[in-house]
C-alpha cells in the first residue's frame, strides 16, 4: 500500500515530536486511517542535526522549496514560524496543489483570510488544529463536534508562559519580573517573551477560535489586547482575599451590536473550573445553547502535546484527500458563502464588572466621596474592602467590585475619581468575567 507523502519544513521542538511520534505511533495511526503516513523529506538549516534525528530514513535539504517542488509531497507541514518566509511557503504548497498542515497562529490570525482564499481556490486542506492550544483538540470542537449550536461566547487561557507566572505571583507572592524570570529558566518563556507577556500570542489563537465560532473573517486586526506587565503582586492578593484569581483570558462574545474579542487579565472567581488551571496548562471554556458550557483542557505547548494535533489534522487530511472538496469539512466551519464580516466593537463598547483598587487619604469622607461619584455614573458597588492605613501613614488603600458596567461610562467614572483630591495614586482597574 503506498503510504501518504509527507514533507516537514522545519524540525525544532514541535518538528522533531511530530516526527518522533508519527514514527512511534505508526502502527495504530494505520489502524485508523488505513493507509501509512510517512515523512519522507524534511527541510531545515540544520541539516547535520536533521540527519542524526532522522537518519536514513529520509531526505534532509536545507532549501523547503525544494520540498514545495517535489511532485511525490502530497502534505506539507509548516513548522517555522513568524508570517514571513512562512507565508510564501505555504502559499507556495497551494499553488502547487499541496495540502498544508501548520502550528503557526501568527501567520493564520494576520494572513488566513488570504491562505483560506487561495486554498479553496486549488481545492486543497488546510489543517491547523495545533495553532491554538497544543494538543487540546479545541479546533476540531467549535468545527465539528459543536456543529448543531449556537456559540454565544468562548472564553480561554491559552497562554502557558502567561498562567505560570499569574500561578507563581500568587502562590508565592512573587513580583511579575522575578515570575518572568523564573519561567524563563524553566524553559516556558522565551529570552524575548514580548508576544507572551503583551498578549499577542493569545489574540492570536482568540482571533481564530473567534472566526470559528461565529462564521467572520479573521479579526486579529480588530482585537483588543492588553498583557499582564503592569499587574501587581497586591492585586493578586486582594483577588483572593475576595474569593477571586487573576488569569489573562482571551474572550471572544458575539452580542446584538457585534463580536467582542478581546485578551486582558481577568477576575474570575476562584469557584470556577477555569480559575483552577494552573501553571502553563491550558483551558478553554465554551457557551452553546444546546449543550451549554463545556470545558477543554490540557497541555498548551510542548513537543509531543503539539505533534499530537499535527498529526490529527495529517490523518483528517489523508482520509478526506479523495472526497470532492464540498464534502469537506469547511476551513473556518461556515460553507465560504456563510462567512459574515460582523463589526468587532471598541472596548469602549463592552459592558462587564470591575475591580478597582484606590490609594486613598485615610480621613473621613473619602469613602462617600467615591462612592458618590459611582453612583453619579449609575455604577453600582458589588463588594469592597478596606485595607487598614499602616501605623505612621495617612494612606490606606481601597478595593472596590462593580456590578456590570459600560466601559466608556466606567473610563469616565475613573477619571472623576482620579480627580478628587484625597485619591493619592492613579486608579487600578482590572476587569472582573462571570463565566458561570
Amino acid at each position: 500500500m503506498k503510504p501518504i507523502q509527507i514533507g516537514l519544513l522545519g524540525l525544532g521542538t514541535v518538528g522533531s515530536g511530530t516526527y518522533e511520534v508519527l514514527k512511534r505511533n505508526q502502527v495504530e495511526i494505520q489502524r485508523r486511517h488505513g493507509k501509512p503516513l510517512h515523512i519522507s523529506m524534511v527541510a531545515d538549516l540544520d541539516t547535520a542535526k536533521a540527519n542524526s534525528l532522522v537518519g536514513s530514513d529520509c531526505q534532509v535539504v536545507s532549501d523547503a522549496w525544494q520540498v514545495i517542488a517535489n511532485p511525490e509531497i502530497d502534505i506539507v507541514i509548516e513548522l517555522i514560524g513568524g508570517y514571513g518566509i512562512a507565508l510564501q511557503l505555504v502559499l507556495g504548497a497551494i499553488e502547487a496543489g499541496k495540502h498544508v498542515v501548520t502550528a503557526n497562529k501568527a501567520l493564520l490570525a494576520v494572513h488566513g483570510n488570504e491562505i483560506f482564499a487561495a486554498a479553496q481556490r486549488k481545492g486543497v486542506m488546510v489543517g491547523f488544529e495545533a495553532a491554538v492550544a497544543g494538543g487540546i483538540p479545541i479546533i476540531k470542537s467549535l468545527r465539528e463536534g459543536l456543529s448543531a449550536n449556537r456559540i454565544e461566547w468562548l472564553a480561554g487561557i491559552i497562554n502557558g508562559t502567561t498562567n505560570f507566572i499569574l500561578t507563581e505571583m500568587r502562590e508565592k507572592g512573587l513580583s511579575f519580573e522575578v515570575a518572568l524570570k523564573q519561567a524563563q529558566e524553566l524553559g516556558y518563556a522565551e529570552a524575548d517573551p514580548t508576544f507572551d507577556i503583551q498578549g499577542i500570542d493569545a489574540a492570536h489563537k482568540c482571533s481564530i477560535m473567534a472566526s470559528i465560532a461565529f462564521g467572520i473573517p479573521m479579526p486579529f486586526s480588530k482585537a483588543y489586547v492588553e498583557g499582564i506587565t503592569q499587574l501587581q503582586a497586591v492585586d493578586i492578593e486582594f483577588a483572593k482575599q475576595l474569593g477571586y484569581r487573576i488569569k489573562l483570558l482571551g474572550i471572544a462574545k458575539k452580542t446584538l451590536h457585534g463580536v467582542e474579542l478581546r485578551v486582558h487579565p481577568s477576575l474570575v472567581s476562584e469557584k470556577s473550573l477555569i480559575a483552577n488551571v494552573e501553571g502553563a496548562m491550558n483551558a478553554v471554556m465554551v457557551k452553546a445553547d444546546a449543550v451549554g458550557t463545556t470545558l477543554y483542557y490540557g497541555k498548551g505547548a510542548g513537543g509531543e502535546p503539539t505533534a499530537s494535533a499535527v498529526i490529527a489534522d495529517l490523518v483528517d487530511i489523508a482520509r478526506l484527500s479523495t472526497a470532492h472538496a464540498s464534502c469537506r469539512v469547511p476551513y473556518l466551519a461556515y460553507q465560504s458563502q456563510a462567512i459574515q464580516d460582523l463589526p468587532v466593537l471598541s472596548i469602549e463598547d463592552i459592558e462587564t464588572c470591575y475591580y478597582l483598587r484606590l490609594g486613598v487619604a485615610d480621613q473621613a469622607g473619602v469613602l462617600a466621596n467615591v462612592t458618590g461619584v459611582l453612583a453619579e455614573f449609575e455604577i453600582s458597588i458589588d463588594a469592597m474592602l478596606q485595607q487598614p492605613a499602616s501605623q505612621g501613614h495617612a494612606q490606606t488603600e481601597l478595593i472596590i467590585l462593580t456590578h456590570t458596567a459600560k466601559e466608556s461610562v466606567m473610563n469616565a467614572a475613573i477619571q472623576k475619581i482620579q480627580q478628587l483630591p484625597t485619591v493619592l495614586m492613579p486608579v487600578v482597574r482590572i476587569r472582573k468575567e462571570d463565566l458561570s
